[in-house]
């Protein structure tokens, strides 16, 4: 098959890349002409009514969001269970990653299988989409690095979705959308931050953030974030050197005409990369417990990504307060790795007994996607009533290719004292070993109607073609295409009093599946239907949130394999494949968030639920069905308001999986409920410099960040503190 090398939309490429650069070189330009000295805010945010941005409230919550639906709706609007990780939670928490705000958010976990990979969870299914300001952006997850380690420097906030969300990201599993929102270039004065960290494990990190306007009418603006970031690790061996640029700017073209663009580069360099995990049993059938340094990896095993985006929007409002934005996003990944994989039990007495496997990938992925969407008002039978309507592409492709190694096969060292003393084989030419095309276009539609005062009726549709041709792992060719896939939404609020609603909703969303019945099609996707009911309320003016809802989630048509065989695309026999009911969810959620009193801030989200496959059997067991996510902070009072002090609990409930020791025996592996411990404490020396200190896992809990039917365990980071000291202009 033909390798695809070319770079896309070159042109249009070097065009942003020029305008970054001419940002980049402006600011500090525009820095040293500052004219004074005087105190500004962090931010300036223009707006009427509602607003989705978070920075400079001071907030855990947000008044609006759109990560559910394209109408820019309350949390308390929104029919579905949705939380908001603000910008003020994810500096008071010093969350830097992605996967940082998932392991702290309501609802939803991380399975962290690897060092450098990880599996988002909700409600017991996997999260595989993640989108950025809405555009969603799909990894192949076996093949990911960067993407769970994704930094929080150039976003404003974090919003989680759960249960099914087909109307708003396309294919996808019942579980959640996590929408990440780009910080935004609105101020007309010049702003920023810088700060520094230090911490554990030889931590060291610097960040600057600035915004200035770029001409005297103020019709311009432009803000550029920098980040880098260098540690070890608490597994040995291990090392991660990370790097972040963002440049954007706005341009007013009129007072109803905003245009916006700009890019980000993220990198991650990690040395020391473990590729699968620890083993679970000796050979003899003893249970292992390993230090939390000890590590699979060979001490030449190395991993980078790079990950480039660049993006544009143009947005005008009618005079009728209509709102038509046309925007287009690329995205390019890449990803090199040279890799060693340990497998088997070692003996309790020598060590030996693994063996080892090397390999070398090298993988890119680009991604385009264009959308254009009107919303607005309508009056019908004397009432107005909002609309949203749109039309999405997105084209990816993926190409993978790898290095022979000689050899590629050995046997490892005595395990139990494994210093990661393993020779680096020779690493032969790049050559082909597999790619992907993935289309999906869709248009959608969206309208909450107000039927009466207090009752509101949304209702939503989505039709999506979509069409995914490659190589299966087993080197078959393969082609999935499906049109007019249709995916509903339905939802009723009402307003029970000023502070409290009642809701109830329907949603569902599809995923297509490689697998094919005894006829050689290919069995339709699997349908996640979601129910949702639940009661939300809005209080102390909008500045706190609470929820309580009951879901219903279930699988459709999901390929279970059969003992027929066909013939494969590739002439080999194939398993032959037939639709089943899937897993069924049951549970319930409670969550609070904002400021309950003067200074004090609290998040606080209970998750509890039951996943059966159709026959009664629990699946997904190592996903935790309980979840406990607290932290509050409070700013004290009087001669003491330079000092907020916070602190936090994460608990999950027990998880299991059966797996089969190596003298053949069928034994559970479980991992008891545990609790981590955080905490925090701010100074502001003066209005424009402060200090924090966070400390996480104050317990110094030792647990697994995975355990599986393979025999394998990961173990996850003991107690750690960090000081960041950070100046604002």
């Amino acid at each position: 098959m033909k390798r695809v090398n070319k770079p896309f939309h070159s042109d249009a490429r070097g065009r942003l890349t020029q305008l970054s650069m001419c940002i980049a070189m402006a600011i500090p330009a525009l820095v040293a002409a500052q004219e004074t000295k005087d105190t500004l805010p962090a931010i300036t945010v223009e707006a009427t009514g509602q607003t989705e941005t978070t920075e400079g409230t001071g907030s855990y919550t947000t008044g609006a969001s759109k990560t559910a639906t394209p109408l820019s709706m309350s949390l308390r609007e929104t029919p579905q269970s949705v939380t908001v990780v603000t910008r003020q939670r994810i500096d008071d928490q010093r969350l830097q990653t992605i996967t940082d705000v998932i392991n702290n958010t309501t609802g939803v976990s991380v399975n962290q299988y690897e060092t450098s990979r990880g599996q988002f969870t909700a409600r017991g299914f996997d999260i595989n989409t993640l989108l950025i300001d809405g555009v969603p952006t799909t990894w192949e997850q076996p093949w990911s690095s960067g993407e769970v380690f994704t930094s929080l420097a150039t976003y404003d906030r974090v919003e989680v979705v759960r249960g099914a969300t087909g109307l708003t990201t396309g294919a996808g599993d019942p579980s959640a959308a996590i929408n990440l929102v780009r910080k935004r270039a609105t101020s007309k004065v010049f702003t920023g931050s810088v700060e520094l960290d230090v911490g554990s494990w030889n931590e060291r990190r610097a960040m600057f953030d600035l915004s200035t306007p770029l001409n005297e009418a103020k019709t311009v603006r432009a803000r550029i974030v920098g980040e880098y970031a260098d540690k070890d690790s608490y597994i040995r061996g291990l090392s991660t050197n990370n790097s972040t640029l963002f440049a954007t700017f706005e341009a007013d073209l009129g007072p109803r005409t905003l245009l916006t663009a700009g890019f980000s580069r993220q990198k991650f360099d990690t040395k020391g990369p473990m590729w699968g995990g620890l083993p679970v049993w000796y050979s003899e059938g003893i249970r292992t417990n390993w230090g939390t340094s000890k590590t699979s990896a060979a001490d030449w095993t190395r991993w980078s990504t790079d990950y480039d985006t660049y993006f544009a929007s143009l947005e005008h409002r009618f005079s009728n307060d209509w709102k038509l934005k046309l925007s287009y996003n690329r995205s390019d990944r890449k990803a090199d790795s040279y890799l060693l994989y340990l497998s088997g039990a070692p003996s309790i007495y020598t060590g030996l007994g693994m063996s080892a496997f090397a390999a070398s990938y090298n993988v890119r992925t680009k991604q385009d996607d264009f959308s254009a969407q009107g919303s607005g008002t309508v009056k019908l039978f004397g009432r107005d009533h909002e609309l949203a309507f749109g039309y999405t592409s997105s084209k990816q492709k993926f190409l993978a290719n790898d290095r022979s190694a000689t050899p590629s096969f050995g046997m490892a060292t005595d395990f139990n004292n494994w210093t990661g003393s393993y020779p680096e084989p020779v690493w032969g030419p790049l050559k082909y070993y597999g790619k992907s095309e993935t289309t999906q276009d869709a248009v959608y539609g969206a309208a909450r109607f107000n039927i009466t005062d207090p009752l509101k009726l949304i209702v939503g549709a989505r039709v999506t073609n979509y069409q995914r041709k490659g190589d299966d792992i087993y080197s078959n060719p393969y082609r999935l295409k499906y049109n007019s896939e249709v995916t509903p939404y339905a939802g009723l609020v009402y307003d029970v009093s000023k502070e409290l609603s009642v809701y109830a909703s329907y949603t569902d969303i599809f995923q297509p599946q490689n697998a094919r019945d005894i006829n050689g099609t290919y069995i339709d996707p699997i349908k996640g239907k979601s129910f949702e009911t639940g009661v939300k309320g809005e209080f102390l003016d909008g500045r706190v949130n609470a929820s309580a809802a009951v879901f219903h989630i279930k699988q459709e048509n999901l390929a279970v394999a059969t003992t027929d065989r066909l013939t494969g695309l590739g002439g080999l026999p194939e398993t032959a494949y037939r639709a089943s009911d899937g897993a069924t969810s049951n549970g319930f959620e409670l969550e609070l968030t904002g400021e309950l009193a003067r200074g004090w801030n609290v998040s606080a989200g209970y998750t509890q639920y039951r996943l059966k496959d159709s026959s009664g059997e629990d699946v997904n067991s190592i996903y935790p069905r309980k979840l406990l996510r607290l932290f509050t902070t409070y700013r004290l009072p009087g001669a003491w308001n330079a000092l907020t002090v916070g602190g936090g609990v994460n608990w999950q409930g027990r998880t299991y999986t059966n797996t089969v020791d190596p003298l053949g025996v069928t034994r559970r592996i479980d991992q008891g409920a545990y609790a981590l411990v955080s905490l925090m404490a701010r100074y502001e020396f003066t209005p424009q410099l402060s200090a924090q200190l966070n400390i996480n896992n104050v317990t110094n809990r030792k647990y697994y960040g995975m355990f599986d039917a393979y025999s394998q365990i990961t173990y996850q980071a003991p107690r750690s503190a960090t000081l960041t000291v950070k100046y604002k202009f």
